[in-house]
């Protein structure tokens, strides 16, 4: 089973955010908790947390911006 990485919302205004940085390779391993990727809003720069433990397989480029709910990756 594979989990979905979504871009959330950070904040009640917030509609799109830049992906600045994944801090894991594509393919590479996570475990749940890990910091993942580097998400900056309007108002901050935050390290989101993977949802589950897996394999990586990155969708979206860092250095974009991309919509709240944008499919950024999956973990298997």
């Amino acid at each position: 089973m594979s989990t979905d990485i979504l871009l959330p919302k950070l904040g009640f205004s917030m509609n799109e955010g830049t992906l600045t940085e994944w801090l894991v390779a594509d393919g590479g391993e996570v475990k749940q908790g890990q910091p993942l990727y580097s998400l900056e809003s309007e108002k901050s720069v935050q390290e989101i947390e993977s949802p589950a433990s897996g394999t990586l397989k990155i969708a979206k480029t860092a250095g974009e911006v991309y919509p709240v709910g944008t499919l950024l990756g999956t973990i298997s």
